[in-house]
Protein backbone atom coordinates (compact mmCIF):
# COMPACT_ATOMS: atom_id res chain seq x y z
CA UNK A 1 0.00 0.00 0.00
CA UNK A 2 1.74 3.05 -1.12
CA UNK A 3 2.23 6.13 1.58
CA UNK A 4 -0.15 9.04 1.38
CA UNK A 5 2.11 11.44 0.66
CA UNK A 6 1.25 14.80 3.07
CA UNK A 7 0.88 18.76 1.66
CA UNK A 8 0.54 21.88 3.29
CA UNK A 9 -0.92 24.84 1.25
CA UNK A 10 -0.09 27.79 2.19
CA UNK A 11 -2.90 30.84 1.55
CA UNK A 12 -1.57 32.71 -1.55
CA UNK A 13 -1.92 36.38 0.26
CA UNK A 14 0.52 34.47 2.91
CA UNK A 15 3.36 33.80 0.09
CA UNK A 16 2.86 37.19 -1.50
CA UNK A 17 3.31 38.48 2.05
CA UNK A 18 6.85 36.63 2.38
CA UNK A 19 7.50 37.45 -1.03
CA UNK A 20 7.04 40.95 -0.25
CA UNK A 21 9.11 40.56 2.84
CA UNK A 22 12.16 39.31 0.86
CA UNK A 23 11.77 41.71 -1.81
CA UNK A 24 11.95 44.37 0.93
CA UNK A 25 15.34 42.81 2.89
CA UNK A 26 17.51 42.36 -0.39
CA UNK A 27 16.44 45.90 -1.71
CA UNK A 28 17.79 47.49 1.32
CA UNK A 29 21.13 44.74 0.95
CA UNK A 30 21.64 45.99 -2.49
CA UNK A 31 20.87 49.69 -1.97
CA UNK A 32 23.12 50.03 2.01
CA UNK A 33 25.97 47.98 0.36
CA UNK A 34 27.11 50.27 -2.23
CA UNK A 35 27.08 52.97 0.31
CA UNK A 36 29.07 51.00 2.91
CA UNK A 37 31.45 50.28 0.26
CA UNK A 38 31.86 54.12 -1.02
CA UNK A 39 32.33 55.14 2.98
CA UNK A 40 35.33 52.78 3.49
CA UNK A 41 36.83 53.78 0.09
CA UNK A 42 36.24 57.98 1.70
CA UNK A 43 38.24 56.40 4.98
CA UNK A 44 41.20 54.72 3.28
CA UNK A 45 41.50 57.57 0.72
CA UNK A 46 41.95 59.73 3.47
CA UNK A 47 44.27 57.64 5.00
CA UNK A 48 46.05 57.84 1.83
CA UNK A 49 46.18 61.71 1.57
CA UNK A 50 47.33 61.95 4.88
CA UNK A 51 50.47 59.82 4.06
CA UNK A 52 50.89 61.69 1.00
CA UNK A 53 50.86 65.02 3.36
CA UNK A 54 53.84 62.83 5.63
CA UNK A 55 55.73 62.43 2.33
CA UNK A 56 55.68 66.25 1.94
CA UNK A 57 56.14 67.42 5.03
CA UNK A 58 58.06 65.11 6.64
CA UNK A 59 58.25 66.37 9.65
CA UNK A 60 54.33 65.67 10.02
CA UNK A 61 52.95 63.28 12.43
CA UNK A 62 56.32 62.10 13.48
CA UNK A 63 56.67 63.28 17.20
CA UNK A 64 55.97 60.90 19.52
CA UNK A 65 54.73 61.77 23.35
CA UNK A 66 54.33 58.51 26.09
CA UNK A 67 52.60 56.14 25.13
CA UNK A 68 48.95 55.82 25.95
CA UNK A 69 48.88 52.03 26.80
CA UNK A 70 46.44 51.70 29.43
CA UNK A 71 42.90 52.99 29.73
CA UNK A 72 41.90 55.93 32.22
CA UNK A 73 39.15 56.50 34.13
CA UNK A 74 37.97 60.14 32.61
CA UNK A 75 35.72 60.99 35.35
CA UNK A 76 38.21 60.23 37.80
CA UNK A 77 40.86 62.17 36.11
CA UNK A 78 38.58 65.29 35.55
CA UNK A 79 37.67 65.15 39.60
CA UNK A 80 41.74 64.93 40.33
CA UNK A 81 41.68 68.58 38.29
CA UNK A 82 38.51 69.43 39.93
CA UNK A 83 40.87 69.28 43.48
CA UNK A 84 43.95 70.65 42.25
CA UNK A 85 42.99 73.02 39.18
CA UNK A 86 46.82 74.48 39.03
CA UNK A 87 48.00 74.69 35.74
CA UNK A 88 50.04 77.29 33.90
CA UNK A 89 48.69 78.01 30.55
CA UNK A 90 51.48 78.53 27.96
CA UNK A 91 51.08 80.53 25.38
CA UNK A 92 50.99 78.08 22.03
CA UNK A 93 53.70 77.94 19.36
CA UNK A 94 52.45 78.93 16.05
CA UNK A 95 55.05 78.45 13.62
CA UNK A 96 53.90 79.93 9.91
CA UNK A 97 55.71 77.96 7.37
CA UNK A 98 55.73 78.91 3.79
CA UNK A 99 55.67 75.77 1.05
CA UNK A 100 56.26 75.87 -2.89
CA UNK A 101 52.88 76.11 -4.20
CA UNK A 102 51.13 76.79 -1.05
CA UNK A 103 49.57 79.78 0.92
CA UNK A 104 50.49 78.88 4.11
CA UNK A 105 51.35 75.56 7.19
CA UNK A 106 50.50 76.20 10.38
CA UNK A 107 52.13 73.80 12.77
CA UNK A 108 50.63 74.33 15.91
CA UNK A 109 52.09 73.41 19.84
CA UNK A 110 50.46 74.01 23.12
CA UNK A 111 49.72 71.88 26.55
CA UNK A 112 46.39 71.26 27.82
CA UNK A 113 45.27 70.70 31.24
CA UNK A 114 43.24 67.95 30.75
CA UNK A 115 43.44 64.37 29.93
CA UNK A 116 43.53 63.40 26.32
CA UNK A 117 40.05 61.55 26.01
CA UNK A 118 38.63 65.11 27.63
CA UNK A 119 40.23 67.02 24.50
CA UNK A 120 39.39 64.48 21.92
CA UNK A 121 35.47 65.26 23.32
CA UNK A 122 35.84 68.80 23.26
CA UNK A 123 37.37 68.89 19.31
CA UNK A 124 34.75 66.26 18.25
CA UNK A 125 31.79 67.70 19.67
CA UNK A 126 28.74 68.05 17.30
CA UNK A 127 28.16 70.76 18.67
CA UNK A 128 31.33 72.52 18.56
CA UNK A 129 29.57 75.99 17.53
CA UNK A 130 28.61 76.11 21.76
CA UNK A 131 32.93 75.92 22.61
CA UNK A 132 34.43 77.70 19.51
CA UNK A 133 33.49 81.36 18.21
CA UNK A 134 34.31 81.31 15.04
CA UNK A 135 32.49 78.63 14.49
CA UNK A 136 29.07 80.62 13.14
CA UNK A 137 26.89 77.43 12.57
CA UNK A 138 27.07 73.80 12.04
CA UNK A 139 25.08 73.18 8.54
CA UNK A 140 25.31 69.79 8.68
CA UNK A 141 27.15 66.76 10.49
CA UNK A 142 27.02 62.87 9.15
CA UNK A 143 28.90 59.85 10.56
CA UNK A 144 29.77 57.67 7.24
CA UNK A 145 31.41 55.09 8.90
CA UNK A 146 31.36 54.04 12.47
CA UNK A 147 33.74 51.64 13.94
CA UNK A 148 33.18 52.53 17.71
CA UNK A 149 36.39 54.37 18.28
CA UNK A 150 37.03 55.36 14.67
CA UNK A 151 34.55 57.46 12.86
CA UNK A 152 34.28 59.11 9.37
CA UNK A 153 32.24 62.22 9.83
CA UNK A 154 31.49 64.41 7.00
CA UNK A 155 30.56 68.13 8.55
CA UNK A 156 30.56 71.18 7.01
CA UNK A 157 30.63 74.50 8.71
CA UNK A 158 30.27 78.29 8.24
CA UNK A 159 33.48 80.09 9.98
CA UNK A 160 33.79 83.29 10.95
CA UNK A 161 37.12 84.96 10.31
CA UNK A 162 39.02 87.99 11.65
CA UNK A 163 41.72 90.05 10.50
CA UNK A 164 42.70 93.23 11.74
CA UNK A 165 39.32 95.68 10.82
CA UNK A 166 38.15 93.29 8.63
CA UNK A 167 35.60 90.27 8.99
CA UNK A 168 33.44 87.33 7.21
CA UNK A 169 32.17 83.64 6.98
CA UNK A 170 33.22 80.94 5.20
CA UNK A 171 31.65 77.39 4.20
CA UNK A 172 34.02 74.75 4.35
CA UNK A 173 32.85 70.96 4.27
CA UNK A 174 35.71 68.80 5.23
CA UNK A 175 35.74 64.46 6.06
CA UNK A 176 36.98 64.00 9.13
CA UNK A 177 38.83 60.47 10.25
CA UNK A 178 38.65 61.17 14.29
CA UNK A 179 40.09 58.00 15.95
CA UNK A 180 39.74 57.62 19.72
CA UNK A 181 42.29 54.89 20.12
CA UNK A 182 45.30 57.05 19.74
CA UNK A 183 43.50 60.43 19.98
CA UNK A 184 44.29 61.72 16.58
CA UNK A 185 41.85 63.51 14.17
CA UNK A 186 42.34 63.58 10.05
CA UNK A 187 40.64 66.28 8.37
CA UNK A 188 40.43 67.16 4.59
CA UNK A 189 38.49 69.49 2.93
CA UNK A 190 35.62 68.03 0.21
CA UNK A 191 34.96 70.63 -2.06
CA UNK A 192 36.46 72.75 -4.09
CA UNK A 193 35.94 76.60 -4.12
CA UNK A 194 37.77 79.20 -3.24
CA UNK A 195 40.00 76.87 -1.36
CA UNK A 196 41.92 74.24 -3.38
CA UNK A 197 43.46 72.55 -0.40
CA UNK A 198 42.71 72.30 3.49
CA UNK A 199 43.77 69.37 5.50
CA UNK A 200 45.68 68.61 8.38
CA UNK A 201 45.68 66.89 11.59
CA UNK A 202 45.22 67.12 15.00
CA UNK A 203 47.47 64.74 17.59
CA UNK A 204 46.58 64.46 21.35
CA UNK A 205 49.62 62.82 23.48
CA UNK A 206 49.42 62.80 27.35
CA UNK A 207 51.79 64.49 29.49
CA UNK A 208 52.16 63.48 33.01
CA UNK A 209 51.68 66.43 35.18
CA UNK A 210 52.76 64.97 38.46
CA UNK A 211 55.73 63.48 37.69
CA UNK A 212 57.49 64.02 40.75
CA UNK A 213 55.69 61.64 43.13
CA UNK A 214 57.29 58.86 41.55
CA UNK A 215 60.97 60.48 42.08
CA UNK A 216 63.22 59.16 41.22
CA UNK A 217 61.53 56.64 39.56
CA UNK A 218 60.53 58.08 35.76
CA UNK A 219 57.84 56.37 34.00
CA UNK A 220 57.54 55.96 30.51
CA UNK A 221 54.38 54.73 30.00
CA UNK A 222 50.62 55.70 30.85
CA UNK A 223 50.57 52.27 32.77
CA UNK A 224 54.02 53.29 34.88
CA UNK A 225 52.68 56.66 35.49
CA UNK A 226 48.93 55.46 37.03
CA UNK A 227 51.07 52.78 39.08
CA UNK A 228 54.06 55.09 40.54
CA UNK A 229 51.46 58.04 41.33
CA UNK A 230 48.82 55.48 42.78
CA UNK A 231 46.71 56.43 40.40
CA UNK A 232 46.43 59.90 41.85
CA UNK A 233 48.60 61.74 39.33
CA UNK A 234 46.68 64.25 36.88
CA UNK A 235 47.56 63.63 32.83
CA UNK A 236 47.45 66.68 30.70
CA UNK A 237 47.93 67.06 26.98
CA UNK A 238 50.06 67.92 24.57
CA UNK A 239 48.45 69.05 21.25
CA UNK A 240 49.58 69.55 18.10
CA UNK A 241 47.75 70.61 14.77
CA UNK A 242 49.35 71.00 11.35
CA UNK A 243 47.62 72.30 8.55
CA UNK A 244 48.00 72.98 4.97
CA UNK A 245 46.32 75.82 3.03
CA UNK A 246 46.03 75.96 -0.38
CA UNK A 247 44.14 78.63 -2.88
CA UNK A 248 42.20 77.73 -5.84
CA UNK A 249 44.49 80.64 -7.01
CA UNK A 250 47.65 82.08 -5.35
CA UNK A 251 47.05 85.79 -4.11
CA UNK A 252 50.22 87.68 -4.19
CA UNK A 253 51.38 90.34 -1.94
CA UNK A 254 49.85 92.32 0.07
CA UNK A 255 46.39 89.62 -0.38
CA UNK A 256 48.66 86.34 0.79
CA UNK A 257 50.29 88.72 3.58
CA UNK A 258 46.57 89.45 4.78
CA UNK A 259 45.41 85.84 4.06
CA UNK A 260 48.23 84.06 6.05
CA UNK A 261 47.35 86.76 9.12
CA UNK A 262 43.88 85.66 8.77
CA UNK A 263 44.27 82.23 8.70
CA UNK A 264 47.05 82.32 12.21
CA UNK A 265 44.38 84.54 13.85
CA UNK A 266 41.32 82.11 13.10
CA UNK A 267 43.92 79.42 14.66
CA UNK A 268 44.57 81.39 17.30
CA UNK A 269 40.99 82.18 18.82
CA UNK A 270 40.46 78.10 18.31
CA UNK A 271 43.23 77.56 20.40
CA UNK A 272 42.05 80.10 23.00
CA UNK A 273 38.62 78.52 23.02
CA UNK A 274 39.58 75.41 23.54
CA UNK A 275 41.91 76.60 26.63
CA UNK A 276 38.96 78.60 28.09
CA UNK A 277 36.67 74.92 27.88
CA UNK A 278 39.93 73.00 29.22
CA UNK A 279 39.36 75.31 32.65
CA UNK A 280 35.25 75.54 32.48
CA UNK A 281 35.36 71.66 32.60
CA UNK A 282 38.00 71.45 35.82
CA UNK A 283 36.41 74.66 37.95
CA UNK A 284 39.91 76.72 37.34
CA UNK A 285 40.07 79.65 35.91
CA UNK A 286 43.88 79.80 33.87
CA UNK A 287 44.35 83.48 32.46
CA UNK A 288 47.08 83.36 30.50
CA UNK A 289 50.20 85.55 31.80
CA UNK A 290 50.63 88.84 30.68
CA UNK A 291 54.18 87.20 29.42
CA UNK A 292 52.33 84.56 27.39
CA UNK A 293 49.60 87.01 25.83
CA UNK A 294 51.73 87.71 22.99
CA UNK A 295 51.45 84.54 20.88
CA UNK A 296 55.20 82.55 20.00
CA UNK A 297 54.32 83.07 16.34
CA UNK A 298 57.60 82.22 13.97
CA UNK A 299 57.40 82.54 10.40
CA UNK A 300 59.86 80.81 8.00
CA UNK A 301 60.72 83.57 5.50
CA UNK A 302 63.95 84.21 2.67
CA UNK A 303 66.54 85.74 4.90
CA UNK A 304 67.76 87.55 1.71
CA UNK A 305 64.29 89.51 1.58
CA UNK A 306 64.49 92.32 3.88
CA UNK A 307 60.66 93.05 3.24
CA UNK A 308 60.41 89.67 4.52
CA UNK A 309 61.92 90.40 8.25
CA UNK A 310 59.24 93.40 8.79
CA UNK A 311 55.67 91.80 11.08
CA UNK A 312 53.57 94.97 10.08
CA UNK A 313 52.29 94.14 6.72
CA UNK A 314 51.92 98.01 5.55
CA UNK A 315 55.20 98.53 6.45
CA UNK A 316 56.25 95.43 4.49
CA UNK A 317 53.86 96.45 1.87
CA UNK A 318 55.38 100.14 1.48
CA UNK A 319 59.08 98.61 1.87
CA UNK A 320 58.16 96.46 -1.22
CA UNK A 321 56.69 99.03 -3.40
CA UNK A 322 59.78 100.97 -2.86
CA UNK A 323 62.21 98.58 -3.07
CA UNK A 324 60.51 97.81 -7.01
CA UNK A 325 60.41 101.30 -8.04
CA UNK A 326 64.69 101.20 -7.06
CA UNK A 327 64.82 98.42 -8.93
CA UNK A 328 62.95 100.22 -11.76
CA UNK A 329 65.29 103.16 -11.61
CA UNK A 330 68.50 100.94 -11.78
CA UNK A 331 66.95 98.93 -15.17
CA UNK A 332 66.54 102.06 -16.61
CA UNK A 333 69.78 103.49 -16.11
CA UNK A 334 71.52 100.51 -16.86
CA UNK A 335 69.37 100.75 -20.51
CA UNK A 336 70.49 104.61 -20.67
CA UNK A 337 73.92 103.15 -20.48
Amino acid sequence: MEGEKGSIDVPRSDRNGKHKVFDKVFSALFVQLPNKLQNHLKLDKLAKDNDELKSENPSFGEEKGPSAGSSVDLEKQLQAWRENPSWDNQPPEIKVGVPKGSLCSLKTKLDVGLPPDAVYDILTDPDSKRIFKNIKEVISRKVLVDEGQRQLVEVEQAALWRFLWWSGTISVRVLVDQNREDHSMKFKQVNTGFMKKFEGRWRIEPVFVDEEICYPFKPKTLAEYCSCSGGKGRIGSKVNLDQLVQPAIAPPPPISWYLRGITAKTTEMLINDLLAEAARLTGGHRPVSENSKERRLSNKRNEDDPVEHICNIKERWSLHRRNTKQHRKKLLNAESF
